[in-house]
C-alpha cells in the first residue's frame, strides 16, 4: 500500500504539538497529526471514578482501556500524564507562569535561551490562550486565606496568569456554557468548555485550515527514509497498522511519550545522540494535604489553583499552591485521612511493582470514596482540607531507559534532592500550622519514598551538540534534518514553577524554525 504523504506529520497533541501543527497550517503545509488518545467534547469527560476504562490508558488492555489518565509507576517515582486530543491541556491547572531569569541562567540551557529570548513566544502564547489571573472582583475564601497564610509567614504571593474563559461580570448571573463555573474540576476536564485547551484554540484552527487530524492513532516506529521520514501509526481499537511520511517530522508525544519512541527507534535513527533519556526531571513535585484546619475554606468553590507562594529566597527554590477539587473528591481525601503507611516500608518494592493493578482495583471498588476502617465517621472535614503542591529545582538527575517491561526511570530521587525534599516539607507544615490543621505528605512518599509528577521534563533536552543532548535550542535533532522535538522533553533543567508556560514558549520558537526550514 502507497503510504500517505504530508509536508509534516506531527506525533502528539499536547501544547508542542497542537502549536507546531497550527504554525505549520498557517504558513500553507499540508499536516496530519497522530494521537493515541481519542477526542473529548466537554460533556465526555470521565466522572465515574469506577469505569476504570474511560479513567485509565491502560496499554496492555488498549482495545477498551483507552482513557484520560496515564499512570506510570517507574522504579525511581511515579507520573501522571494525559491522553487524549489537547493532551495535558485537558487535565492541568489552567496555569501559565512566565519563569524568573534565573532559571535560564543554569549552564544546562544553551546559549540564546532565556527569558528575554523567549520573551516573545511567551506572547504569543499569552495572545493566541488569552491569559488573565482570576478576576479579584470574585469573592473566593480559599484564596483570601492562601494569601494570609502567605502574609503571616513572609513569603510573596500572587496571582498567576490562566487559560480559562472567566466570566465577563462575576456578580451577573452565568452563561449556560463556555465560561467558569467555579466548580473546581478543572483537572478533571471541563464539562462547561471554560478552559482554553489547545485543542480548541491552536488545534482548531489548525483543522480549520487543513490539517488533518487523527485520534486513536499510536506511533510505533520511525525512521528516515529518502523523502523525509517515515511514521508507522497503529489503531489503537482494531490494531491496523498504517504509514504516513512526512517532510518534516515533530515528535511531540509528552516527555514519555517522546523519549520512549525515540529509544525505540534507536536501530533506524543510529545517529540520536548518546544523551537520549538523560536529563529527566520531575520539575520538583510534591504533594501534601492539610487536614482539621481551624476554618471553613469551601476548597469545591473556584478554580483548582488560585495563587502561587514564592520561596525563591534562597537554594533550593521553589513554588507553592494549595489546589484543591469538587466535593466529591475532597470528601474522598478526607476519607483516606492522613495515614503514616511507614508499616508498609519492609514490602515498599513488592507493593509499588504491583500498583499498576492495585490503583484500578482500589477505582473499581469504590474504595478511594469510602472512609477507611481506621477512621471515626465525620472525623475528618473535606471542607476543611486543601491539598498542598509544591514545584522545585530538582537535579534532572533521572535517566529514562527501555527495559523487558518498557519504559523506566532510575534516579536516586530521595538522596540527590534531600535539601528541597526538606524545604518543602516544613514549609508545608508552616503553612499548615497557620491554617490550624495538620499536615503530611502524600501516602506514597511515606509508604515508599517516592513522589508523583504531574510535570515530567527532559530526555530530549535543548543542547550545543549531540555531546550535550539530543535537539538543537530550536527543537530540531542532532544528526536528523528535518526531525524536530517540540514537548516538555527538550526542557534541559527543572523549571521550579508550573511549566506548561515555557513548554508552549519552546514549541512556538520550534515551529517558527520548522515552517523556515522547508
Amino acid at each position: 500500500m502507497t503510504p500517505e504523504r504530508a509536508d509534516a506529520v506531527v506525533i502528539g497533541s499536547g501544547f508542542g504539538g497542537s502549536i507546531t501543527a497550527c504554525r505549520l497550517s498557517q504558513a500553507g503545509r499540508s499536516v496530519v497529526v497522530l494521537e493515541r488518545g481519542r477526542r473529548y467534547r466537554p460533556q465526555d469527560f470521565p466522572r465515574d471514578v469506577t469505569n476504570i476504562d474511560a479513567l485509565f490508558w491502560r496499554p496492555k488492555r488498549p482495545r477498551r482501556a483507552i482513557g484520560l489518565y496515564d499512570v506510570r509507576f517507574f522504579s525511581a517515582l511515579g507520573c501522571v500524564v494525559a491522553a487524549g486530543l489537547g493532551g495535558g491541556s485537558l487535565i492541568y491547572a489552567n496555569i501559565h507562569i512566565r519563569p524568573d531569569a534565573i532559571i535560564f541562567d543554569d549552564p544546562r540551557w544553551p546559549d540564546g535561551t532565556n527569558r528575554a529570548s523567549l520573551e516573545c513566544y511567551y506572547d504569543r502564547v499569552a495572545a493566541m490562550l488569552k491569559v488573565a489571573p482570576m478576576p479579584r472582583s470574585v469573592p473566593l475564601l480559599k484564596r483570601d486565606i492562601f494569601h494570609d497564610a502567605a502574609s503571616y509567614l513572609g513569603r510573596q504571593v500572587f496571582e498567576p496568569d490562566e487559560a480559562v474563559h472567566w466570566p465577563s461580570d462575576p456578580s451577573a448571573e452565568l452563561q449556560p456554557g463556555g465560561t467558569c463555573r467555579f466548580v473546581a474540576e478543572c483537572e478533571f476536564g471541563c464539562r462547561f468548555g471554560a478552559k482554553r485547551t489547545v485543542d480548541r484554540t491552536y488545534l482548531a484552527e489548525a483543522e480549520d485550515l487543513g490539517a488533518q487530524v487523527r485520534p486513536g492513532r499510536l506511533v510505533v516506529a520511525l525512521r528516515q527514509v529518502t523523502s523525509g521520514y517515515e511514521v508507522v501509526h497503529r489503531d489503537v481499537v482494531t490494531g491496523a497498522e498504517e504509514v504516513t511520511v512526512g517532510r518534516r517530522v515533530v515528535v511531540a508525544a509528552g516527555t514519555l511519550g517522546t523519549n520512549e519512541l525515540l529509544l525505540r527507534a534507536r536501530d533506524s535513527l543510529p545517529r540520536l545522540s548518546p544523551m537520549l533519556g538523560h536529563g529527566f526531571s520531575a520539575n520538583g513535585d510534591f504533594l501534601g494535604s492539610i487536614h482539621k484546619a481551624n476554618m471553613d475554606i469551601a476548597p469545591n468553590h473556584g478554580p483548582d489553583v488560585t495563587s502561587v507562594m514564592r520561596f525563591f529566597d534562597q537554594a533550593p527554590e521553589f513554588t507553592l499552591a494549595a489546589p484543591t477539587f469538587n466535593e466529591p473528591v475532597m470528601k474522598a481525601l478526607a476519607s483516606m485521612g492522613q495515614p503514616s503507611a511507614r508499616v508498609l516500608r519492609p514490602i515498599a518494592p513488592l507493593l509499588w511493582r504491583l500498583m499498576p493493578r492495585v490503583l484500578p482495583w482500589l477505582f473499581a471498588h469504590a474504595w478511594l470514596s469510602k472512609p477507611l476502617t481506621y477512621l471515626a465517621p465525620g472525623e475528618l472535614d473535606w471542607r476543611r482540607s486543601t491539598i498542598l503542591f509544591a514545584i522545585g529545582r530538582d537535579n534532572a538527575g533521572g535517566r529514562l531507559q527501555l527495559t523487558r517491561c518498557g519504559l523506566n526511570v532510575s534516579w536516586e530521587y530521595r538522596s540527590e534532592n534531600a535539601a528541597l525534599i526538606d524545604r518543602m516539607q516544613q514549609a508545608m507544615a508552616q503553612v499548615a500550622a497557620v491554617y490550624g490543621g495538620s499536615f503530611a505528605p502524600i501516602v506514597t512518599w511515606n509508604a515508599f519514598r517516592r513522589i508523583f509528577s504531574v510535570h515530567p521534563l527532559g530526555g530530549c533536552r535543548l543542547s550545543t551538540g549531540p555531546a550535550q543532548g539530543v535537539v538543537s535550542s530550536h527543537g530540531e535533532v542532532h544528526g536528523y534534518p528535518g526531525l524536530f522535538v517540540a514537548d516538555g522533553s527538550v526542557v534541559p533543567t527543572a523549571i521550579g514553577f508550573h511549566p506548561a508556560m515555557t513548554i508552549s514558549a519552546l514549541a512556538e520558537r520550534t515551529a517558527e524554525a520548522v515552517v523556515a526550514s522547508y
